[in-house]
């Protein structure tokens, strides 16, 4: 069943233990919905460690949020898809 929890394009759903560490400028990355993909997801996923640097990537996302900036994430996962370096480390 579809409820709408999610869009296609967005922030990293947080995880209840993250958000336990959240501090003021933290809870800004929950004014958007979670998206299945988006620039953590592109932009180093496994390799990003830090959790401020997950929450940088998510704020960047909803500073630079436009239709067009979606289309291009959505075009650059299908890259990383198909890339030969793809997959979880």
């Amino acid at each position: 069943m579809l409820r709408g929890d999610m869009s296609l394009v967005g922030t990293r759903p947080p995880t209840p233990d993250e958000i336990e560490q959240y501090n003021v400028p933290e809870w800004q990355r929950l004014d958007v919905k979670p998206g299945m993909t988006g620039e953590w997801q592109v932009n180093g996923r496994s390799s990003v460690k830090k959790f401020e640097d997950v929450i940088r990537m998510d704020l960047n996302y909803q500073k630079n949020w436009s239709l067009m900036y979606d289309v291009q994430l959505i075009l650059k996962t299908i890259a990383v898809l198909f890339s030969k370096k793809a997959g979880a480390a």
